[in-house]
């Protein structure tokens, strides 16, 4: 009689604890780590300044795996661009900033010679591109949660 009292209240506690963040959250913890302001948002996206030739993006899970995206406009990204990309990579992800960071310059390495690159970090994928337009060269850089993850 007990145990079938008890087993749905562990059931619930197992699924709130495995519950994924919220938009709300991934963007809260992407501000605190980056310091980066939001300027654009919506319900499950988000567009934020990072600072001069930096910006972020996050797409939101549900569905999908979450993401985030940095980029950086101009010819050679700094060391300042992997920081920014690794710290909002760790805030969605949970994956350590030394390991993102690694993966986003070996991706953005291989993505100057063939425009674009992916790379495999703690289970997650960190894809690059480059590319040049009217507005000059651009380097896109995304961490994308993978849906097996546990």
């Amino acid at each position: 009689m007990r145990l079938s009292l008890l087993l749905p209240a562990l059931l619930l506690c197992a699924s709130v604890a495995r519950a994924e963040p919220s938009c709300t959250d991934l963007i809260d913890r992407v501000t605190a780590a980056t310091g980066a302001t939001v300027a654009e948002r919506s319900a499950d996206f988000a567009r934020f300044d990072a600072g001069e030739n930096h910006s972020l993006t996050l797409s939101c899970g549900g569905v999908h795996p979450s993401s985030v995206g940095a980029q950086y406009r101009g010819e050679t990204a700094p060391e300042s661009y992997y920081d920014l990309f690794a710290k909002a990579g760790h805030a969605v992800t949970g994956i350590g900033t030394d390991i993102l960071r690694d993966a986003a310059k070996r991706a953005r390495d291989a993505a100057g010679r063939m425009r674009h690159s992916n790379v495999e970090a703690g289970g997650a994928l960190v894809t690059c591109s480059t590319m040049k337009n009217d507005k000059g060269p651009l380097t896109l850089c995304a961490v994308i949660e993978r849906a097996d993850r546990s």
